[in-house]
């Protein structure tokens, strides 16, 4: 069996010995070029690299034409961007030209080993996922078909993406889509989006369908972390480095090492935060509370947020540099407004889970309950859904749910539908009893589960926190 080959491309002489030396104890066969000219000839006449690495700056031209070219001619090739020390900038740019990742110099060597196994793995199941499509399109009866110019999905990739977003609109297709190609990055990802249409699930679908599949994913509500442990909880903490700390606790830093970690809210992070995360984004190293040596990192970001991040660094509120670092590229999940079409066949699928999960007989739905459904405005997205389904089928009496059955009149209502305020009473009093009906009617239904009485109302889960003591709801 052949060993993998591997172009790197760079006009320092040192550096390329380097990465020359580096790769082959890797076992991968390993050839240099010193400028772009050269590197193009070896790509157009040889070809089959399983990676490349690529300088950023050519004696003739600069490293993001070879990035674009070889994401066009070559979509299987695994591209990583050698940067400057510092130059984030740059390595943003290199990733949204389609590096799948990138290292800065110095080289550390640790960094450049797990980049490596991770494009080798990237190269190999791209290769596999086309074997499996060119076997598929090699039967008799199938006509000549052009390959299109990009990597091929699977159908095992197609399924598990059907099966976890539900739906046939045009807005969901996009999204499987776009989905595919970033599993294959390693670039952060900015997950937007209303409450309740699936940012998270997306992310996860991002991971498995990724090379880090076999590692971690840890997901961290940002807005649900008290901002004194937030340090300790994202790095870790040493035995007796403060006040309660009586072992060392690993931070979600290294628990997701290798993985994924995501990011949810993360425009609910402090300013102080947001700095020390920036740090460990750009050095790739975490110092755990009490620690004296940084510790290696090798993890992949995805965050999500259902606040516009642009309008929060235009008020001061979210670093400039912090917002480009997480954007490098932007998924937008669209709300179930924007996919009317998909409301049916997600409402039987949920009737389906609903019934397997509480022991009940499987439901139907009338047509009258579907028009209603087609008709609702969810402010509340799929989760909004769900318990309106939920409900439907606690209160139902047959196995035919209809339009009565599903109670939508109990939604949560905007507050703009609220009565008006009547005379004989202040507007403060008026507000708080506003508030403490919506808050009462948000635990119930969300069966008193305060996380996801939180994410329906769009707050985080310090805020309701906060309410709920404010106004004695126990």
């Amino acid at each position: 069996m052949t060993s993998p080959r591997a172009l790197v491309v760079d006009d320092e002489p040192d550096l390329r010995e380097l990465l020359d030396i580096t790769l082959s104890r890797m076992g991968l066969e390993v050839e240099t070029a010193a400028d772009l000219s050269s590197a193009r000839r070896m790509l157009s006449a040889n070809g089959g690299y399983a990676l490349c690495l690529t300088d950023m700056r050519l004696p003739d031209g600069n490293g993001l034409s070879l990035i674009r070219e070889i994401n066009r001619d070559h979509p299987e090739l695994p591209v990583a961007m050698i940067t400057a020390y510092g130059k984030v900038e740059d390595a943003v740019t290199a990733l949204k030209y389609g590096a799948f990742d990138f290292v800065s110099k110095p080289v550390d060597l640790e960094v450049l080993r797990s980049l490596v196994r991770t494009a080798l793995q990237m190269h190999k199941d791209d290769l596999e996922k086309a074997a499996r499509s060119m076997d598929a399109n090699e039967a008799p009866a199938t006509p000549a078909h052009k390959p299109a110019p990009e990597r091929p999905v699977s159908e095992g990739e197609s399924a598990l993406l059907k099966q976890r977003l539900i739906g046939d609109s045009s807005a969901i297709q996009r999204v499987r889509k776009t989905i595919s190609k970033l599993a294959r990055s390693q670039a952060p990802v900015m997950i937007s989006g209303d409450s309740g249409t699936g940012k998270e699930l997306a992310a996860r679908l991002i991971h498995d369908l990724g090379p880090r599949s076999d590692k971690a994913f840890v997901a961290v509500n940002c807005g649900a972390i008290p901002s004194e442990l937030m340090e300790s909880e994202f790095f870790g903490h040493m035995r007796g480095s403060f006040t309660g700390a009586e072992a060392d606790k690993e931070g979600l830093f290294q628990a997701a090492h290798g993985g994924t970690l995501f990011l949810d809210e993360v425009a609910d992070l402090p300013l102080n935060m947001q700095v020390k995360l920036l740090r460990v984004i750009q050095e790739k190293t975490v110092r755990p509370i009490g620690g004296r040596e940084e510790l290696r990192v090798d993890v992949r970001i995805l965050s999500a947020s259902h606040k516009p991040l642009k309008s929060l660094v235009e008020a001061g509120n979210f670093r400039n540099d912090l917002y480009y670092r997480l954007n490098v590229i932007e998924l937008h999940m669209p709300s179930l407004n924007e996919r009317p079409e998909d409301v049916g066949v997600l409402a039987r699928h949920f009737l389906d889970s609903i019934a397997e999960q509480w022991g009940e007989p499987p439901r139907t739905l009338s047509d009258d309950a579907i028009e209603a459904l087609a008709r609702h405005p969810f402010s509340g997205n799929v989760r909004e859904l769900i318990n309106i389904l939920q409900r439907a089928v606690t209160l139902a009496e047959g196995t035919t749910i209809t339009g009565n059955d599903l109670s939508m009149e109990h939604s949560l209502q905007p507050v703009d539908a609220a009565p008006a305020c009547p005379e004989d009473r202040s507007l403060d009093d008026y507000i708080e009893d506003v508030e403490r009906q919506i808050l009462e009617n948000a635990l119930k239904e969300a069966r008193y589960n305060k996380s996801e009485a939180a994410r329906n109302l769009g707050i985080t889960f310090r805020s309701l926190r906060y309410k709920l003591k404010k106004y004695e709801i126990d």
